[in-house]
């Protein structure tokens, strides 16, 4: 049997440093090696107890949790797992916390106390998958490309292809490198599922449009899929997709969860390739679990275009390995790589899209 997982606990609230804890020992693969109760406490237990895995809290007094992470992710590149509050101030610091290299996170339940078995699973399902991760951590994105101009979207300008793309643990960072190097005159059209709760998904696009050319936003029902727009799935909903004659839109339900998600990455696949066949690209990145897999399964089998992030560029590869396993992904392609195969495959259609307007 394998030696259990060393997790340290670091959190401000007495309440936390019990209930945590608690849960996560209830697994028997993982061990609590330690407790904290702010960031200079925090940094010398890793010192003493040699932790896998830290827990951290972001709103700490004395040394906060950013700069905690900071330390952490300077002097022992440990993966870090935020409890963050599910407050809009909570989503924005979490999501600063994820830009600086934190493995994934959690958001606590404002009762804590009631609701901790809700989180109880989540949290140490990615503990697991943070102490099995090899640590891969992207490179800060250059200052140049965050000066890009924005282009006025034309909405007679038809994308050569809907790009739908599925990710979950390191999504974040992964899809901000992604999109940021895509020109505001891309050629098609992008749909992302980022596994993420409610309130965090609009925070996330709006910090996306500051740093891309292309328009990223938080998808509504009706929203047009325009070349050069990317839509964001908004957390605790589905995504799908509809031709409709005035023009291609996305729609959102509330239907319930599937593979155990809503955002899922399967809803929205198998609507892209319904909708859209051969004119569809489906694309998995870093994160747990097989969703989309499936789903990528049905793109491929309406003619589209699949692609899996390679396992040496993932921060987690359970999904794009799903997927390469199951015989769905026609291509594997590293992340550095996956901006300029997007661009090339949605430029080869480009004639065929000005052609076929009047």
């Amino acid at each position: 049997m394998s030696a259990s997982v060393r997790v340290l606990v670091v959190d401000d609230s007495a309440l936390m440093r019990k209930l945590i804890p608690q849960i996560l020992e209830a697994d028997s693969s993982i061990q609590v090696v330690g407790t904290a109760m702010d960031g200079n406490f925090g940094l010398k237990k890793i010192e003493e107890l040699q932790p896998q895995v830290i827990t951290l809290d972001l709103e700490m007094p004395g040394m906060g949790g950013l700069d905690m992470l900071k330390e952490i992710m300077r002097r022992h590149p440990l993966p870090v797992i935020v409890v963050s509050s599910h407050s809009t101030e909570g989503a924005g610091i979490t999501l600063r916390a994820l830009a600086m290299g934190a493995f994934d996170f959690v958001a606590k339940p404002d009762d804590v106390s009631g609701r901790m078995p809700e989180i109880a699973r989540e949290l140490i399902s990615k503990i697991k998958a943070a102490a099995e991760s090899r640590g891969n951590r992207l490179a800060p994105l250059q200052e140049d490309l965050l000066a890009r101009p924005k282009i006025v979207l034309d909405p007679k300008r038809s994308a050569t292809r809907v790009v739908a793309i599925g990710l979950s643990t390191g999504g974040p960072q992964a899809l901000q490198y992604i999109l940021a190097q895509l020109p505001g005159d891309f050629p098609g059209t992008i749909v992302a599922v980022q596994h993420m709760p409610e309130g965090f998904t609009e925070m996330f696009a709006r910090r996306l449009n500051e740093v891309c050319s292309l328009e990223v936003k938080e998808a509504r029902s009706g929203d047009l899929l325009l070349a050069g727009r990317a839509l964001i799935c908004p957390g605790s909903r589905h995504m799908k997709v509809k031709k409709l004659p005035l023009g291609d839109v996305a729609v959102l339900n509330d239907e319930p969860r599937v593979n155990g998600h809503r955002p899922s990455v399967d809803v929205l696949f198998k609507s892209v390739a319904e909708e859209f066949g051969e004119k569809s690209i489906a694309l998995l990145m870093t994160g747990m679990g097989d969703d989309g897999a499936e789903g990528m399964g049905m793109v491929k089998a309406q003619g589209g275009l699949t692609i899996a992030q390679s396992e040496e560029s993932c921060i987690v590869f359970g999904m794009p390995k799903a997927a390469i396993e199951r015989g769905y992904a026609t291509r594997v392609v590293a992340l550095d790589a996956l901006p300029n195969t997007l661009m090339a495959l949605c430029a080869q259609d480009r004639k065929t899209a000005g052609a076929g307007r009047s």
